[in-house]
């Protein structure tokens, strides 16, 4: 047959999704999404490249439309004119918005929904922060690919100056996902930026210090802080946006006056809803609605019967109409050409990272040039040093070729220095111009000495792209539209709950409970203390401590990750019950285990935690740090391969930290030696370990109090603090514990008093409880006394301090009294 061999069977199904998946992938690379560096989609930012190509800067002439989209189309967007126009009738748009890169002449459209002219109509250049957009951008600082045909070259993205992707915001709809970011005030956006870079481990509840919120272009009022929370510390959010309005009277009579509307809604169908309202009788009291906008701003006059109640109107003018409506935030971008749900610290972080590349590419762009420039100086200043030798050598020349033949081979030059120096104007000569080059040369090797100094050192790039951000926000920030009000039907859950006193009780085993601190505390009298709860076979109290049902309770885990619940989201249990076990209320791993409990009130500056870890690294982070801990938690430290965390504690920054090692080895330091870190770093060395020697234990020095060490034969010891010296962190440390094939290696270590409990684990699950003022007191180096009997197969596998704050001892005897005193 005449097509044999020229068939393929192919399976349908397998065709269409691979060729839907094609699809889906161009339109969301290539139209639908913004990129987080400079928050363009493609067609804008080829607009945009095409109007710096035509120099329709701000201080030249308009040009026609029609020749800007013609020359988008044919060496760049290869798709529709309507398309293209339309995005550029958006960029002139200041309704649609926030800070317009196109500064449109003619009719571009408005707010009532008027279509723009057509593009032969209509003419257009960029406005002054478009160059900013713009600015270096011929200085190698972006890359460029090959258009559509492999004609022309065009920017993969343009440098961006300022954060355009939240200042100005963006809108698509791509294949199975949309974005929607609202636009924002650049005074605004610009101080967080500063304030990430003064603060990489800022956290979001930081951040929202300076940007407070979006800031859209028609203003309006946006009701509650719960929204743009959720969509800065998750991605996703929603806000609600109300019309501004007065209520004016006059001759007994109210008006509504509307002077803003949300952003994107149309006032002309806006007043059409109103009036359709009217005229079905969903809304009585309204007698007139006109709309007196001029060029001066927006008015819309809702004129109101006489008996009618101002307020009751407008409320239901907000339940029907536009006039207050959602705006649904989806903060999708393309990083790295994929498609990703960011926070508002991730998108800003992605453009300091992009913006410390513009300016090093930039930095090494004027660096080539003015070691280019130098070395032609360089070329001059030896022909002025010998001008004689050179006009002989040059008069002598029968051609250029051999003149600067003989330029380089008897002063070793190079040929760009050699063709200077013939190029050279006889006006070089006199006395003034040598001074010029003389000048000029030593300026050039100060600027190359500030340029490599630039390269070198982060923190110069970095006070650069402040300076800059700083000089752009002084020459185009104003104030913020759109106002932000408190939303009082936004209720949160805590809100909801009363705030009270409760004891928390947490199990070796994972299970945890709260009971109403009153209510433990009376039915504790009888002398039952903390075993008052039944546990399973072999499992035993290992916390227990007062909080409130408002306070923030956070678990560290040995893999690092720190997760938080409110103390009302802990279930409420009876006396007896065990309560739920951890992992139906955290998204804990089957390898995970709680190392700590820690609760406080607020997330403040003031305290720290401090974190030991296996490979015997210590680690000090403000608690703020930890502030916006995700549902599926956070990683507390950035731990190294084959490492865990075996502590943490809260300090106030001047506490003396106890490290212990496996082979009896132990360090004393004050954490004045730890600096503060970020959240995701590694921390220091604490301890020196020796070879097969890993960190067991940390704890915090109570001075009065006793170290006790418990090896895996079951044997333990107590030796006063006070014989723990403190050294500098990081040294080899001292003996704590006389390590025998006797006692084995050392399982745990803790400070404690007499008044503890301590719980001994072995490998069979079996668990003793001890009073520690029943264990003797030796020096650091003893072997210590039997605690545990264990036999060969047996071992000590954990030890565990009762941690039960003295508040709940605290609370029970105050209860007692008060029985007492009513008995």
């Amino acid at each position: 047959m005449f097509n044999e061999g020229k068939i393929l069977p192919v399976d349908i199904s397998h065709e269409m999704k691979k060729c839907y998946i094609d699809y889906a992938m161009s339109v969301i690379v290539g139209r639908a999404l913004p990129d987080v560096r400079d928050g363009l989609k493609p067609v804008h930012r080829r607009i945009l490249y095409s109007m710096h190509e035509l120099g329709l800067t701000p201080d030249k002439g308009y040009r026609k439309c029609a020749r800007i989209v013609g020359d988008v189309l044919g060496k760049y967007h290869p798709h529709g004119d309507t398309a293209v126009y339309d995005a550029l009738v958006r960029l002139a748009q200041d309704f649609s918005i926030r800070y317009t890169l196109v500064n449109g002449h003619g009719n571009f459209g408005s707010v009532d929904g008027d279509s723009a002219a057509a593009m032969r109509y209509t003419e257009a250049k960029m406005n002054k922060i478009t160059l900013e957009m713009l600015r270096d951008i011929n200085k190698n600082t972006v890359d460029f690919v090959p258009n559509f045909d492999g004609e022309e070259q065009e920017p993969s993205v343009i440098p961006a100056r300022f954060p355009n992707l939240l200042v100005n915001g963006s809108a698509g709809i791509a294949v199975g996902m949309a974005t929607n970011i609202p636009p924002h005030n650049l005074t605004e956006v610009i101080n967080g930026i500063s304030m990430l870079i003064d603060n990489p481990e800022v956290t979001i509840t930081e951040l929202m210090t300076e940007i407070k919120g979006p800031d859209f272009p028609t203003a309006g009022i946006i009701l509650g802080k719960l929204g743009i929370r959720d969509a800065y510390e998750t991605g996703r959010g929603k806000v609600i946006v109300r019309a501004k309005t007065d209520i004016e009277e006059e001759k007994g009579r109210h008006r509504i006056i509307v002077t803003e509307i949300p952003y994107q809604v149309n006032k002309a169908k806006l007043i059409e809803s109103i009036a359709d309202l009217v005229k079905d009788k969903k809304i009585e009291g309204i007698s007139d609605i006109r709309d007196e906008s001029d060029r001066e701003g927006m008015r819309i006059v809702i004129e109101l019967k006489r008996d009618a109640n101002p307020n009751v109107i407008l409320n239901q003018l907000y339940k029907h109409t536009k006039m207050q409506d959602t705006f649904g935030i989806i903060m999708l971008a393309l990083v790295n050409n994929k498609p990703e749900v960011l926070n508002l610290k991730q998108i800003l972080v992605h453009y300091l990272e992009f913006q410390k590349e513009v300016i090093r590419r930039r930095t090494k762009f004027d660096l080539d040039k003015a070691l280019a420039r130098a070395h032609i100086l360089e070329g001059l200043r030896i022909a002025l040093d010998h001008i004689d030798e050179v006009i002989n050598l040059i008069r002598s020349s029968k051609n250029g070729e051999e003149a600067k033949n003989g330029l380089m081979n008897s002063f070793n030059l190079s040929e760009k220095q050699a063709q200077a120096i013939l190029d050279m104007r006889l006006q070089r000569l006199t006395g003034l111009e040598r001074e010029k080059i003389e000048n000029e040369y030593k300026e050039l090797e100060n600027t190359i000495a500030y340029l490599k100094d630039v390269l070198a050192k982060e923190e110069l790039v970095l006070k650069i792209i402040k300076e800059e951000l700083t000089e752009i926000k002084n020459k185009y920030g104003d104030d913020r539209r759109t106002e932000i009000q408190k939303n009082d039907n936004e209720i949160s859950i805590e809100d909801l709950i009363q705030e009270q006193e409760v004891v928390v009780t947490l199990t070796h085993a994972g299970y945890i409970k709260r009971i109403a601190a009153d209510t433990y505390s009376a039915q504790k009298r009888g002398g039952k203390g903390i075993q008052a709860m039944t546990t399973k076979e072999d499992d035993f109290v290992e916390h227990m401590f007062v909080t409130s049902t408002h306070n923030n309770i956070l678990f560290f885990t040995n893999r690092g990750r720190v997760y938080k619940l409110k103390g009302y989201e802990l279930p409420d249990a009876g006396r007896t019950a065990k309560g739920v076990n951890l992992i139906n209320l955290l998204p804990i791993e089957t390898n995970e285990k709680i190392q700590a409990v820690i609760t406080f009130k607020e997330f403040d500056k003031t305290n720290y935690f401090i974190m030991g870890t296996r490979q015997g690294l210590i680690k000090k982070t403000q608690v703020s740090q930890y502030s916006s801990i995700r549902k599926n938690g956070l990683n507390a430290i950035n731990l190294r391969e084959d490492d865990e965390l075996i502590g943490v504690r809260m300090t106030t920054g001047e506490s003396e930290i106890l490290v212990f090692t496996k082979n009896g080895y132990a360090i004393r330091f004050n954490e004045r030696d730890v600096r503060p870190m970020g959240r995701t770093a590694t921390g220091v060395k604490a301890i020196t370990l020796r070879k097969e020697d890993i960190a067991v234990a940390m704890d915090i020095v109570c001075e009065g109090q006793d170290v006790l060490v418990i090896s895996e034969n079951g044997f333990g010891k107590r030796t006063p603090v006070s014989e723990y010296t403190p050294h500098r962190r990081g040294g080899k440390g001292m003996i704590t514990y006389k390590i025998t094939e006797k006692t084995g290696a050392i399982v745990g270590a803790r400070v404690v008093k007499d008044e503890d409990e301590m719980m001994l684990v072995n490998s069979s699950n079996v668990a003793i409880r001890l009073n520690v003022s029943g264990i003797s007191t030796t020096s650091r180096n003893a072997m210590g006394v039997t605690l545990m009997r264990t036999d060969e197969e047996q071992k000590v596998v954990a030890i565990a301090k009762i941690n039960y704050d003295e508040n709940v001892e605290k609370i029970a005897e105050e209860k007692d009294d008060e029985i007492s005193e009513n008995e």
